[in-house]
């Protein structure tokens, strides 16, 4: 089967053959039917992120179950399923006490062999996952089943940008009506959590990216307000926010000059949300002063802090109702061999999401 894979940090992805391994007891061989272009596939290449190579790309997707192993009870053949890169064990101390999104042996940022190989030897898979590719074999908790009529493409997102920008808003920031949000970068992600804020009864959404292009996406997801980014952004904030600063501020970039300037856009007792994943080299600073005399809270939200099994079905539920949309997020609808020209779309930021077809 294909994929597409990066040989080493700072190489151009690739399409390569590559052999699954034999399906084993509580594993589940995914057909991938469609896949979201993620930022954080992006900084698996550019250094961002340090995964082990070569690797698989890709985390976010949807697709057929097409065969299962022994003892398998979450999914059979023929189910829609949308791929969880963030599975729970069900059974550590997170997930006893109601955190599933923060299991102990899911396996995070760190990529892993699972069998696959390449050239006759072991590939790693991003995030547990490796989406960009024809097949998937993954453990069965590593799949939500989702309705038949549901899009794979709408599907996909629910896997990754969708439930991560929601999850923001509803899970971690939990926007009340009336509130002020700014949201920093406009990518599936940041256009998510637009959405939800509005969904949310956020009386204000302040969307901001470095580009204007990016103005009618954001107004299409439901802003009030567009700023391109500049270095007297705080200022800019405050004074649309009766010069108190935003209620809350969600970063969605994972960096730390933009962590800095959600921190300063946000009013005195008000909350900063980090959903952008960044480097661990990047570091954020604030003095202990400021931190106890501004009162406002700093937290990251981690895959929407969802309990995916729950989540994404209710979400999905929700584009059908239509009571969700998210056509708007769709920019382009591309082939595997066109992802590398996608990356560099996102790199220049342009479009929401790129998603594969397959």
């Amino acid at each position: 089967m294909s994929g597409l894979v990066v040989r080493a940090e700072g190489t151009p992805a690739r399409i390569e053959e590559l052999r699954l391994p034999e399906i084993g007891p509580g594993q589940v061989r995914v057909r991938i039917r469609a896949a979201g272009v993620c930022h954080s596939d992006l900084s698996m290449i550019n250094g961002t992120l340090r995964p082990p190579h070569p690797l698989i790309l890709g985390h976010e997707a949807a697709g057929e179950v097409v065969e299962t192993g022994e003892h398998v009870t979450r999914a059979a053949v023929g189910d829609r399923v949308v791929l969880n890169w963030q599975p729970a064990c069900r059974n550590c101390w997170f997930c006893d006490h109601g955190e599933p999104w923060l299991c102990s042996t899911s396996h995070g940022v760190a990529a892993l062999e699972n069998g696959i190989t390449l050239d006759g030897a072991p590939v790693h898979v991003t995030l547990g996952v490796g989406a960009l590719a024809e097949q998937v074999v993954i453990p069965e908790n590593a799949v939500v089943r989702v309705p038949p009529e549901l899009d794979f493409d709408l599907a996909a997102l629910l896997g990754c940008a969708v439930l991560t920008g929601t999850g923001a808003v509803r899970n971690t920031a939990r926007v009340q009506p009336g509130e002020s949000v700014l949201v920093i970068g406009l990518g599936g992600v940041g256009l998510s959590v637009v959405a939800a804020a509005r969904a949310a009864g956020a009386a204000q959404v302040i969307a901001v990216d470095v580009t204007e292009a990016k103005k009618s996406l954001a107004e299409a997801a439901g802003a009030t307000d567009f700023v391109v980014s500049s270095e007297n952004l705080s200022k800019e904030i405050r004074s649309r926010t009766d010069k108190r600063g935003a209620d809350h501020a969600i970063e969605c970039v994972g960096r730390a000059s933009t962590i800095r300037a959600a921190w300063r856009a946000t009013r005195t007792g008000g909350q900063v949300t980090v959903v952008g994943m960044g480097a661990a080299d990047d570091m954020v600073q604030l003095s202990a002063l400021e931190i106890f005399s501004s009162a406002r809270t700093l937290r990251a939200s981690v895959y929407g802090q969802a309990d995916t099994d729950v989540a994404v079905p209710a979400l999905a539920r929700d584009v059908l109702d239509g009571k969700l949309t998210l056509d708007h997020l769709i920019t382009d609808r591309i082939r595997l061999a066109d992802v590398p020209a996608a990356f560099d779309r996102m790199a220049r930021g342009e479009g929401a999401r790129s998603v594969v077809v397959l």
